[in-house]
């Protein structure tokens, strides 16, 4: 089992305005749409997205509720090329996006903006991939070996990349034959032994499978949480979780 991200999700409180922000600002074009009852879900991205990128998912729930961020998620992060990052950032700020934290307080290897709700987004200099196509999600976690072991064992990723800072580590993990355009996930380890709060604005990763069934009962024998089944989700996805509660939607490709 090698599956690549299919998503993220993350929800928002205001539909009209989280799509006008990220059709204007960053060019994403509706994917995707799910009508329900009580929800919309709405998928977004770049228009000449890879086979094995992620797109965005924006879950807008009718019934007005609020969200709590949390800082067990950290942020996605998205491509410009390696010539652009200033000057991509400068034209978002031309726009109206706020002024987060801009190049050269990074650095001059990364920016961060926010969207309408607060979900940051890192903005990342890349030599492949179309502009604007999600690179990774950072999601925060409590003990690094138990984390680096969950992708490895269950998902069968490995590492792509890693950064070792004084008081913390970030480990990028993905499928040994994925693209380089594929999404990938980011998780960060503090040194200090802090704990989290999950809050609900973020979601899920959803983590695409050739057979539902099938995968689903290989996490499972690898003793993945068996949180929501094919079954209980009219056997057209599933959920579980990692170590620290961040949920993984496991979908089939069409």
């Amino acid at each position: 089992m090698s599956g690549t991200f299919d998503h993220v999700m993350m929800r928002v409180e205001d539909l009209d305005e989280s799509l006008d922000w990220y059709e204007t600002h960053l060019g994403y074009e509706e994917k995707g749409r799910w009508e329900a009852d009580t929800f919309t879900n709405v998928y977004l991205g770049p228009e000449n997205v890879h086979d094995e990128g992620a797109v965005l998912e924006l879950t807008y729930n009718h019934d007005d509720r609020s969200y709590e961020m949390g800082d067990a998620w950290g942020h996605i992060a998205v491509r410009v090329p390696e010539d652009e990052l200033e000057s991509s950032y400068q034209q978002l700020m031309d726009k109206g996006v706020e002024d987060y934290r801009d190049p050269e307080s990074c650095g001059g290897r990364y920016a961060f903006v926010k969207d309408p709700d607060g979900h940051e987004i890192e903005i990342v200099k890349r030599d492949y991939g179309e502009k604007w196509s999600i690179d990774h999600t950072m999601i925060r976690v409590e003990d690094a070996d138990e984390a680096l072991g969950f992708w490895t064992r269950k998902f069968e990723y490995e590492h792509t990349g890693r950064w070792e800072s004084d008081t913390f580590a970030n480990y990028f993990m993905k499928p040994e034959d994925a693209a380089r355009e594929a999404m990938a996930v980011e998780l960060t380890y503090n040194y200090d032994g802090r704990s989290y709060e999950m809050g609900d604005a973020w979601g899920h990763l959803a983590v695409r499978a050739d057979d539902l069934h099938d995968t689903w009962e290989t996490l499972l024998e690898r003793e993945a949480d068996d949180y929501r089944d094919p079954e209980s989700c009219d056997d057209r996805y599933a959920f579980t979780k990692d170590q620290d509660g961040h949920e993984i939607e496991i979908i089939e490709q069409n």
